[in-house]
């Protein structure tokens, strides 16, 4: 069911039937098109859709839900507009889970905890920032965290999503004084030599929106990086 295909675009796709397709992102990967006008990975997968099912016409693909350029890992695609909805509907009640795996360098206060923010996104500088408490414009994140090992040097925590908002990780870690490493923006001094940051979508899960039966995917962390290699996954 997770057999890894490889694309001439480099694409890892970890599954795909009539209703889904979902892929290992590629740090640095742009999910959906914006102002750069660098081809995002939905054009990728459409391609790669239109030649493996030689389709005439435009081939249909919904954007689910996203994830940051500089982070990898697990992202799901719709190929129908029916699935695209139900999907929709999974996601905003927040019947998904997500796991994901981040490697900070700062130990953090204590081995697994809930972290409570209120997070207000400041869209010009593309950033969001903690609050203790509630301020205006700002919205509640939860998540959970646990230290999974030690590496040298580094830690790797896993962490379940609660909330879905912007940049909530990298921006709740850093206000625990663990900023992801190569997280520039959020505090970490020094950038990764491939420009992105160490946090990966690792596992999701949820409801089929089609056969209604679980259905589960779990990514590969990047073997391009000496430090995930170290991870036993």
């Amino acid at each position: 069911m997770t057999k890894i295909h490889s694309h001439k675009n480099n694409l890892k796709i970890l599954f795909e039937d009539n209703h889904l397709i979902v892929v290992n992102k590629r740090c640095g990967d742009l999910v959906q098109g914006d102002r750069t006008g660098d081809k995002p990975l939905s054009d990728i997968i459409k391609r790669y859709l239109k030649e493996k099912y030689n389709k005439p016409g435009n081939v249909y693909l919904g954007v689910v839900h996203r994830l940051d350029r500089p982070t990898s890992g697990v992202i799901l695609f719709s190929k129908t507009s029916k699935a695209l909805s139900r999907l929709n509907k999974l996601f905003a009640k927040d019947e998904v889970d997500k796991t994901y795996w981040a490697l900070v360098k700062n130990p953090p206060p204590k081995n697994e905890d809930t972290l409570v923010h209120y997070l207000k996104r400041n869209s010009r500088n593309n950033k969001s920032y903690a609050h203790p408490k509630e301020v205006k414009g700002s919205k509640k994140a939860i998540l959970n965290y646990k230290v999974l090992q030690k590496l040298n040097n580094y830690y790797l925590l896993e962490i379940n999503l609660i909330t879905g908002r912007h940049h909530q990780i990298r921006c709740q870690l850093s206000a625990i004084n663990c900023p992801i490493k190569g997280d520039l923006k959020y505090g970490f001094p020094r950038s990764n030599k491939d420009g992105g940051i160490s946090l990966h979508a690792r596992f999701l899960s949820l409801i089929h929106p089609v056969r209604k039966e679980r259905i589960s995917f779990t990514a590969p962390v990047p073997r391009n990086d000496n430090l995930w290699k170290a991870v036993k996954s």
